[in-house]
């Protein structure tokens, strides 16, 4: 019987929905730090391996002079986040 884990930050901070993480975003040719809110926390079948994925909702504070076009959602690997703070939101799952 496996044993249920829970996804953590590159720290080994716990990751829930609702707590605020910064990430590395790719913007044409350069890399920019966002600030988003954790939406959806789940695991991937990558290439044979489990990865742990979130989906985010960036907040707009951003490193970078060019405006982002769009705060949409988005997946991203949870290898590279850190966790700012946690539940900005209060809904831990």
């Amino acid at each position: 019987m496996g044993k249920r884990g829970v996804v953590t930050d590159y720290a080994g901070e716990e990751v829930y929905r609702g707590d605020l993480v910064a990430y590395a975003a790719r913007q044409g040719n350069r890399v920019r730090l966002t600030d988003a809110v954790v939406d959806k926390v789940t695991t991937r079948l990558v290439d044979g391996r489990l990865r742990a994925m979130l989906r985010v909702q960036p907040t707009g504070v951003e490193s970078g002079f060019t405006k982002r076009r769009s705060l949409r959602k988005e997946w991203i690997s949870a290898e590279h986040v850190r966790l700012i703070i946690p539940s900005v939101t209060d809904e831990r799952v």
